[in-house]
This record gives structure tokens, sequence and C-alpha cells, in this order.
């Protein structure tokens, strides 16, 4: 199921997921802007080539990410891959993400738990 994550009205309280998101693939591999605005896009972000591009250089002023130029015959293509430093962010986030999502989710937990004791005894 493709969310529409494009109503502004909301859209500030998602929005720090995306360099999450371009952090965790460019730690599985390398990626380069066009393929992320894609990859995002079946998350049901919206993201334009005026987004995408600032982003990744910010990433990488921050030491987050590495960058260099790869050639195809005519074509050129700025490649990213996630930097240790990178790396090391992304798990510390992974921390905080999990952190939050067992609050977000804590009474659907708490439900399961009941339901699975309950079906113990039975």
């Amino acid at each position: 199921m493709v969310r529409d994550h494009s109503e502004p009205k909301h859209r500030d309280l998602y929005s720090g997921l995306i360099p999450l998101h371009v952090l965790y693939h460019a730690s599985k591999g390398p990626i380069f802007g066009l393929e992320m605005i894609e990859e995002l896009r079946r998350h049901g972000y919206r993201l334009s080539p005026g987004t995408m591009y600032p982003l990744l250089h910010g990433l990488e002023s921050k030491g987050l990410l590495k960058s260099r130029q790869t050639a195809s015959g005519r074509n050129r293509r700025r490649v990213y891959r996630a930097t240790p430093a990178g790396r090391t962010a992304l798990a510390l986030a992974k921390d905080k993400v999990q952190e939050l999502f067992s609050e977000l989710f804590e009474d659907v937990l708490y439900a399961a738990k009941r339901t699975a004791k309950r079906r113990r005894r039975d």
C-alpha cells in the first residue's frame, strides 16, 4: 500500500524520516539522487530533485555520506555511500525510532501481550 505523505498540513511530522531512509539505503550500498526519489515515492513521499540533492549534499557536508562521480558513456552520476559516521548515526537513530515506536504502539503491544497470555491459559 502506498501512503501519500504529500499532505502539507502534517508533512513536518514525518519529514525527519527522509534522511533516515537515505542513510539506511546508503548503508546498504551506493545510491544516487534519482534512485532515492523513486524509492521514497514508493513510501509515499514526493520529493523533487530540488529537495533531494540539497539533502544529499547536506548529509555529505555533515560527514554522514561520501560521494564520488561515476561515468557511463556520456552519462555522469554522483553516487553516495554512508560513511562510518553515517552508519553510527543511523544506529543511534534506529534506537530512538524503536523507542518512539514502542511508545506510539504501547496500547497495541499491551493488547497483544494480554491476548497471548489468555491463549496460553486456555
